[in-house]
């Protein structure tokens, strides 16, 4: 099914575009500059929400100017609205109704914070109900939720989906591959649809793919979240995760087998199972309120301008951070993500040197991705140009340094479409694909892209391998390696003059091919028949006046 329909996605394409414009000219120089500055000490890395902003955004403005984009509709800037939440004064987490009442200390045994922007969150006597993986799939035939009332009570949650102990990708959600389905942020999103007054996930490291240090660090800092115009009123009041022991003892006090249960929740039919028992927490919440800003620049089309390829990059990094051996506490953020911007840069200007496309092109460069997908997420809430009439796109982080590779990677694997378009180009570009390290990690949910995705608009997200023309996959290893090892954020990640760009333009020029494919077709891509946002995407289309 899925091959013979990219094959038609890409004849399609092939047939309502005119003839391709030369190899783009991507201009080297221009995104050394771009990097250099906005890794400079004086940004300070580029937090977001601080006396630096301002600066950034003016040098973000000025190379999209220079490159010849307009600003977008509402202007360069779009506001950025995002709130701080700190939780404080956790009380234990006290269950009841069981063989014997149990009490679990915050941090070493759960996490928990609130999506509500309320000053105290105060859970007294809330019922548990154990719903497997929390999963809500009608394409897939699956509800976890089917026949109960989840009003005024706790969803107890497996983390990632239900095949992913199978080895390859057979299986309802795509065996070790881990789906939307698989990640804390769906559960979440799911229990509050279902009107769950919480939602309690069980860690286990190898399908959440990080241990427990993880949640007990970012489960107990500031929580960043964008201002909704209801301060979050329609989310669960309590949002968090225990530790597999603490499940354990959960059931057990309950006189259930979570062994069983787990198994259980993994085959289609699994219904709901309310433990019997009750549990209570608080906490204070600190709410601050801040406003960062995305920025928005367009190329218009010709014949069809009000259809839209996006690209995307995010601008922002950590600002100061821990210091290193010399004393230096600035996250430059060079590689990431100033070489993304960088790009954004220069595709704008290989584009509006190649002549408008039929469609218009926009370029977004979007604000605290590092606190969560924040500008990218408020773009998607509240989008200039419609996403019902986004053809597509392209997202760029973290470009690295380094020789050009014989292979790209498809982050998500073959999701829609877009498939044929990248496996097309690659041939095109004597390029060879190899399939995504650690797919079971949900890499495709974790950056900018998918604040469109999940609202139906597919988007690329593309690595360069480590097969290098000099020196192998030897070679590119060990420069990955040495990368997170040693810069990745960290105040190390600086620019240098001695970076090798061959890497880079090749990403580049890929990107570049991919949008303008997007640009000149009339094709309109969609996700595969049983991916988890075609339904959303086929709603969206449906509310386009043919």
């Amino acid at each position: 099914m899925k091959p013979a329909l990219s094959a038609l996605t890409v004849l399609s394409i092939l047939l309502a575009a005119p003839a391709l414009a030369a190899e783009p000219q991507i201009d080297v120089p221009l995104m050394k500059r771009v990097v250099e500055r906005l890794s400079a000490d004086d940004l300070e890395g580029r937090a977001p929400s601080t006396a630096v902003e301002p600066k950034v955004l003016d040098t973000i403005i000025a190379a999209f100017k220079a490159a010849g984009l307009q600003p977008g509709k509402d202007g360069w800037l779009q506001d950025v609205p995002t709130v701080e939440v700190t939780g404080s004064h956790h009380s234990p987490l006290a269950i009841t109704g069981g063989t014997a009442p149990l009490s679990f200390a915050v941090g070493k045994d759960y996490v928990a914070n609130s999506y509500r922007l309320l000053p105290r969150t105060d859970i007294q006597g809330a019922e548990l109900v154990f719903v497997g993986y929390g999963i809500n799939a009608p394409e897939l035939g699956w509800n976890d939720y089917a026949g109960i009332d989840m009003h005024g009570k706790i969803a107890v949650i497996l983390v990632n989906d239900p095949d992913y102990q199978t080895e390859g990708e057979q299986g309802l959600f795509k065996g070790r591959r881990m789906t939307w389905y698989g990640r804390w942020p769906y559960k979440y999103e799911e229990a509050a649809r279902q009107g769950a007054k919480g939602a309690l996930i069980v860690h286990e490291t190898f399908p959440a793919a990080y241990g427990w240090n993880v949640l007990q660090s970012s489960g107990t800092s500031p929580q960043y979240f964008v201002q909704s115009p209801n301060d979050g009123m329609d989310q669960t009041e309590v949002n968090g995760w225990i530790q597999l022991p603490v499940a354990q003892k959960i059931f057990a006090a309950a006189g259930k087998d979570f062994a069983g249960l787990s198994a259980a929740a993994r085959q289609k039919g699994f219904k709901a199972v309310p433990l019997g028992l009750k549990a209570s927490l608080s906490f204070d919440n600190a709410v601050r309120r801040s406003v960062s800003h995305n920025v928005v620049g367009v190329l218009p089309g010709t014949t069809r301008p009000d259809e839209y390829v996006l690209y995307s990059a995010h601008w922002d990094h950590l600002g100061h951070c821990t210091p290193d051996a010399s004393g230096d506490d600035i996250c430059n953020g060079a590689v990431d993500n100033a070489t993304g911007v960088a790009a954004l840069t220069a595709i704008a200007k290989a584009s509006a040197a190649a002549g408008r496309a039929p469609r218009s092109q926009v370029f977004l460069a979007v604000t605290l991705e590092e606190s969560g997908l924040l500008g990218s997420e408020f773009y998607a809430r509240h989008p200039v140009y419609p996403l019902a009439k986004t053809v597509g796109g392209v997202n760029m982080d973290a470009l690295d340094p380094g020789g050009r590779a014989r292979d790209y990677s498809l982050t998500g694997g073959d999701k829609s479409d877009l498939t044929a378009l990248f496996r097309a180009a690659l041939a095109d570009m004597g390029l060879k694909e190899t399939p995504e390290d650690h797919a079971e990690r949900g890499s495709y949910y974790r950056s900018d892209h998918f604040s469109f995705a999940k609202r139906g608009v597919p988007m690329f997200d593309l690595s360069r391998g480590t097969d290098l023309f000099v020196g192998g996959k030897a070679a590119g290893d060990a420069a990955h390696e040495d990368y997170v090892k040693n810069r990745y954020h960290g105040p190390n990640d600086e620019y240098s003059p001695d970076w090798d760009w061959s890497g880079i333009t090749e990403d580049v020029t890929l990107f570049y091919r991919l949008g303008h494919d997007l640009a000149i077709s009339s094709a309109w891509p969609n996700w595969h028949p049983d991916d988890e946002f075609r339904r959303v995407r086929d709603a969206s289309r449906a509310t386009v006046t043919k």
